[in-house]
């Protein structure tokens, strides 16, 4: 019995017989796969992008950390009443005339939507500043106030 090992790794500080470093993600992966645990153990944050959303009486803002993203990458829409987000990147690195055996390629999108009432859609301004994406989005003037309505 000696040469067992735990069903999760996380749970002990014990290393997978025979496994180098870096295959912990791998093996954690399987352990969440083939568990009976119900709530997934994803994690948005490392996931996707933080979003920050403001709001103040004339306009909303939308900051997005995206850092070592260039704007050619980003994909910023509105749809009906809602800003998306969405980050397609594609790394690949050109190396001609090389005996390859092995090389491996990137790619991953990611995006994010926000539903804005009462927004001036065709207001926006968008810019990118140092892996943060700032978007200014302009709200329509409040309607009036509730008033009290008389019936005849």
């Amino acid at each position: 019995m000696a040469g067992l090992v735990p069903f999760n790794s996380r749970s002990s500080n014990l290393t997978r017989a025979g496994a180098g470093p870096g295959f912990e993600d791998f093996y954690n992966m399987l352990d969440d796969f083939f568990g009976d645990n119900l709530l997934s153990n994803r994690n948005l944050l490392r996931d996707t992008f933080k979003i920050d959303i403001k709001e103040t009486d004339s306009e909303y803002l939308v900051e997005a950390e995206l850092p070592g993203v260039k704007k050619e990458e980003i994909d910023l829409n509105i749809e009906d009443d809602a800003l998306s987000i969405a980050i397609n990147r594609t790394e690949e690195t050109d190396n001609e005339g090389k005996n390859y055996i092995h090389r491996e390629r990137r790619s991953s999108s990611m995006g994010r939507r926000i539903r804005l009432a009462n927004a001036r859609l065709g207001e926006i301004r968008a810019k990118l500043e140092e892996g943060v994406l700032i978007v200014t989005i302009p709200k329509e003037e409040k309607a009036a106030s509730p008033r009290k309505i008389d019936i005849e």
